[in-house]
């Protein structure tokens, strides 16, 4: 989400979204260090506090480490943080524990289907499509 003008001014919000969103695709991954905050906030035509802000509100989740002097960093959820004994409570672990549950689901809906299609050819029926 580039500034334009007449759109509505960028929020820290927005800007950890896009991040958020960076890391659903695969566009950053574990350990990936984010654009430098002086260069996001030219990029986005905010201020600095603006950037810091997003980069709080993506650590308070456990998305980001930052370290002094070196930048801010993509968690890697294999990997316990030094300065958190318990990532248990991470976003990460959080959103791991849900894509589990996701595919669980899918693989049992993906049976319950084959089972469906297995009656019906049995029955003589044409399938529904």
């Amino acid at each position: 989400m580039e500034k334009s003008p007449g759109k509505p001014r960028v929020t820290a919000k927005d800007i950890a979204a896009d991040i958020r969103q960076e890391l659903v695709t695969g566009t950053r991954g574990p350990g990936d260090q984010l654009t430098a905050a002086r260069e996001l906030a030219k990029h986005y035509g905010v201020t600095l506090v603006t950037v810091q802000n997003a980069y709080r509100e993506l650590r308070d989740e456990g998305l980001v480490v930052s370290q002094q002097g070196r930048g801010t960093f993509v968690v890697d959820p294999a990997e316990q943080a030094p300065d958190d004994e318990n990532r248990g409570g991470s976003a990460f672990m959080t959103l791991a524990a849900e894509i589990s549950a996701m595919h669980e689901t899918i693989r049992s809906l993906g049976d319950r289907l084959e089972r469906l299609e297995q009656a019906v050819e049995g029955s003589g029926a044409p399938p529904a499509r």
